[in-house]
């Protein structure tokens, strides 16, 4: 497929994915998907839409911004999948898709006869991804999973927050986002090999193994003896000075670290003091008396106001930025320069300011040439791509099959 913003032909031009997703996890996966070329028929239900349409508030002209969040780059097709009739018709949907996105809970699908068993039988280049919130099998497998409550169970939580705090949630559903990411990692993996094999096979991926999957060094830390680390609010857990520090207007967050940036550091602040104070020789101690070093370069920052020292500290080589609100960082000139925010054509809402893509490819780049679907908007289109025809769209909308 090619872009129709730009004409351009994306890197999964010919794909097709049928996305099952619901609320997140599963619709970021095959959103990330769409984004890449890929066609993504998003399989809703008739009556009333994937759970995420009914998400909020806000909503705009009845469209839900959490809904609008994952679902650019799709094409909707309303379909009941409890009735044998619309098992049926996934079924011819799946002989010639390439991908299965679902995250309902394990073994849903396979009641429903349109598990990857079934249709692999059909079609052996099926490529399944299934996502759920504690896996496929084990102890917890038959859990629902909700991002906020694995952000708990995966000790995220633990390490977010201020010490002798309540644990804290990261501020967006960071377990559903990197879950749906890890399943399209996963998804292209598969592709790849099939490309060598001819055969698909299942991808699965979890809230909870995502979530203890990006607990990186601070898991391996506590894995080879190094205890069970704590919250460390705004300050980094292993480097300093690396945090939030007042200024005369405000805050700015930086990274002095290293020594060669810690002594410029020094010298630009006027302290060159501290380097020959034993209680900052190393990062080590720099970072066990973290809160002392925080006062004193503090009161040294009180000398001008957040934007001066962004300027300065960057011109010097130390990454310092300020704490934008969300309405400054997406007004950014950076973010905007780079595409991050792009406006669109829907049908109810006008204009529509969306996310754009984090990835750019040089040759082949993804684009957002979508916009989040009307429930059913393209019902009609996407079944006579399978050979369904006028008389057979009348009786399954008469019985309620299709919207």
């Amino acid at each position: 497929m090619a872009s129709e913003q730009s004409g351009q032909l994306m890197p999964l031009s010919g794909v097709r994915v049928l996305d099952l997703g619901r609320h997140l996890a599963g619709p970021t996966c095959a959103m990330w998907l769409g984004d890449l070329g890929a066609d993504v028929i998003k399989i809703e239900n008739p009556e009333r839409g994937e759970d995420g349409r009914s998400s909020g508030p806000p909503f705009f002209n009845g469209e839900s911004a959490f809904f609008l969040s994952a679902n650019r780059n799709k094409r909707s097709l309303a379909l009941d999948l409890k009735r044998s009739e619309g098992q049926d018709l996934f079924r011819r949907l799946a002989d010639v898709a390439d991908v299965v996105v679902e995250n309902f809970r394990p073994g849903v699908m396979d009641a429903l006869g349109i598990g990857y068993r079934t249709t692999s039988e059909r079609n052996p280049r099926i490529i399944y991804c299934s996502i759920s919130g504690y896996g496929v099998d084990g102890p917890a497998a038959e859990r629902p999973g909700l991002d906020q409550i694995v952000q708990g169970t995966s000790g995220l939580m633990s390490v977010t927050g201020f010490e002798g705090g309540q644990p804290v949630r990261v501020g967006i559903p960071i377990a559903d986002l990197l879950t749906g990411l890890f399943g399209a990692y996963g998804v292209l993996a598969a592709l790849q090999a099939r490309e060598r094999t001819g055969r698909g096979q299942i991808v699965n991926t979890s809230l909870l193994e995502s979530m203890v999957g990006m607990l990186t060094f601070q898991a391996v830390r506590y894995l080879n003896g190094g205890g069970v680390p704590p919250p460390a609010g705004n300050h980094h857990p292993i480097n300093a000075p690396y945090g939030v520090y007042r200024t005369r207007d405000g805050y700015v967050t930086l990274g002095a670290t290293g020594d060669k940036r810690w002594r410029a550091f020094c010298e630009l602040l006027g302290a060159t003091e501290w380097l020959d104070d034993p209680r900052f020789a190393t990062n080590g101690g720099r970072h066990a008396n973290r809160y002392e070093l925080a006062a004193e370069i503090e009161a040294k920052l009180q000398e001008r106001t957040s934007a001066e020292w962004e300027i300065i500290l960057n011109e010097h080589g130390i990454p310092c930025g300020p704490i934008y609100r969300l309405d400054e960082a997406l007004d950014h000139p950076q973010v905007r320069h780079r595409q991050m925010v792009v406006e669109r054509e829907h049908p109810t809402m006008g204009i529509v300011r969306l996310l754009g893509l984090p990835v750019k490819l040089s040759e082949t780049p993804g684009e957002v040439h979508r916009t989040p679907p009307l429930l059913g908007q393209h019902t009609d289109e996407i079944l006579r791509e399978i050979g369904v025809f006028d008389d057979e769209l009348a009786t399954l909308r008469a019985t309620r099959v299709i919207r």
